[in-house]
């Protein structure tokens, strides 16, 4: 009798070793967790190809620089370098930086939207309006580095821009580099780029003979 549970205990303590051995053999060969990461989202260059044809067109027309234009991709991320100055020369981007948008009904100087950027052209939206725009005269600016330009809507999803003193000027808290996945800060509507971005942009305009084009889409 007691030689029957000797063998029982036996087969058991066996029986649980080997499920022991199993489980730890289970857990050593299982795959590793996969960690899924946004990728950082960036200008599509097709799309800004497309664009520039269309924007030399559009200075050809109306008497506009015809060797650079700025183009602002509002559909990227705020934080995602979609200010660009396009060579119509070269045709391909000249350079990149960021720039803010409006902020609407969101904290000013926040980056509420900015992966959901939201326009306007009604004067107290304190959005950004869509569109294409004749950078005009040069003046003094309170922001960034002093400077400001005067932005003429040519379209009717802009025209209100001077009423709604929508200029394009810098600001001392856009960053230099992407800074993704936070946002820009977002402002009342104007473009705002950094200082540094706004040094270099300030001598190709100030060398433009003829007025430039910048066209803010999505």
């Amino acid at each position: 009798m007691f030689s029957k549970f000797f063998w029982l205990f036996f087969i058991i303590i066996i029986f649980s070793s080997c499920e022991k051995e199993s489980q730890i053999l289970t857990e050593e060969i299982s795959e590793p967790e996969i960690k899924i990461v946004d990728k950082k989202p960036e200008i599509d260059l097709t799309k800004a190809q497309i664009k520039a044809k269309e924007a030399l067109e559009f200075c050809k027309k109306n008497n506009l620089n015809t060797d650079f234009a700025i183009l602002i991709d509002m559909s990227l991320h705020s934080g995602v370098k979609r200010f660009v100055v396009w060579d119509f020369n070269e045709s391909e981007i000249s350079n990149q930086y960021l720039v803010g948008h409006g902020c609407g009904t969101n904290s000013w100087s926040s980056d509420e939207s900015k992966e959901n950027t939201k326009f306007s052209n009604e004067d107290g939206s304190h959005l950004s309006s869509l569109g294409k725009y004749k950078l005009g005269e040069r003046g003094h600016s309170d922001w960034g580095i002093g400077v400001k330009y005067l932005m003429h809507g040519m379209e009717k999803t802009n025209n209100n821009a001077l009423k709604r003193f929508i200029v394009f000027h810098s600001w001392e808290m856009m960053s230099d580099e992407e800074i993704y996945p936070k946002g820009s800060p977002e402002g009342w509507g104007c473009p705002t780029i950094s200082n540094n971005a706004m040094k270099k942009i300030d001598g190709l305009l100030q060398k433009s003979e003829k007025p430039m084009l910048m066209w803010i889409y999505n």
